[in-house]
């Protein structure tokens, strides 16, 4: 069943939507450098949850302004003065939109510019690929700050950096920037130029990709992720079994039979 999204009833994020199914979602609100106040965080769950639905190929998710997101709205934290009982909610619900991103079978492609920080961290690092530009830098400010991660930090971004690394952002305020960021696994690729250009080059090419195959290579590894290796090792059978079966990939593999298909080759 195919739904519509109703782009009107969105306010703190952007579309622009190309006719080859990939969809530019801009977080709006570069006045507060994109920071994430609990309408954002609903409109989030609300994109991705349709998203797998609606046609869309591939997302590329982006900030505007100078910044790509630089974590939790603090001045709304502070003026609604919340119970812990409300925060932990309110955590609950940026895991929600965050899940919904990883494991909602859509690629997702962050273009980074600018701050990559705290709750931003947490949200670059829920895409599927990151892609920076020579203006990035990511922290986690939480320690400085009086605050602890509450968005999924301990999870996605301790997998890419490792345990020790994130402590040591926490605790210290360290910055990660250029090379050095991408050798950490923070982003994948750094460009001089737009991160916009590059991570719609690399939405357009997942774009191209059968949507089921898409769906479980942004879902199905995640899960299995968290599985032992017995029983993703049964998952992954059972996934491939649905997958490499499909009517759709018939014409893909006849192509790679009668040799007219493309070539894996070394980039040139």
């Amino acid at each position: 069943m195919t739904v519509e999204i109703d782009q009107s009833r969105f306010e703190n994020l952007a579309f622009d939507v190309h006719d080859d199914g990939v969809w530019v979602v801009t977080l709006n609100r570069p006045t507060k450098r994109n920071a994430l106040d609990l309408a954002t965080i609903d409109e989030l769950v609300d994109f991705f949850a349709t998203a797998p639905r609606a046609g869309v190929k591939a997302v590329v998710l982006a900030g505007s302004g100078d910044h790509f997101c630089a974590g939790l709205d603090l001045i709304e934290h502070h003026d609604a003065d919340r119970s812990p009982a409300d925060f932990m909610h309110v955590c609950l619900r940026w895991h929600e939109a965050f899940n919904k991103m990883e494991y909602g079978g859509v690629p997702v492609i962050a273009a980074l510019q600018g701050a990559v920080v705290g709750g931003g961290l947490e949200l670059a690092s829920s895409a599927h690929i990151r892609v920076m530009d020579q203006s990035t830098y990511f922290g986690l400010p939480e320690g400085q700050r009086g605050l602890f991660t509450g968005g999924g930090a301990t999870i996605r971004v301790a997998d890419l950096v490792g345990k020790a690394r994130m402590i040591d952002m926490m605790l210290t305020g360290r910055v990660y920037q250029g090379q050095e960021a991408v050798d950490l696994g923070l982003a994948q690729y750094i460009v001089e130029g737009s991160s916009m250009d590059k991570a719609m080059d690399l939405a357009r090419r997942a774009a191209q990709n059968l949507p089921l195959t898409n769906f479980a290579i942004c879902s199905a590894i995640s899960h299995m992720q968290n599985m032992s290796s017995f029983d993703a090792a049964y998952s992954e059978a059972v996934v491939a079994g649905v997958v490499n079966t499909q009517p759709a990939a018939r014409e893909r593999l006849a192509a790679f039979a009668d040799k007219t298909a493309a070539r894996v080759r070394p980039n040139s």
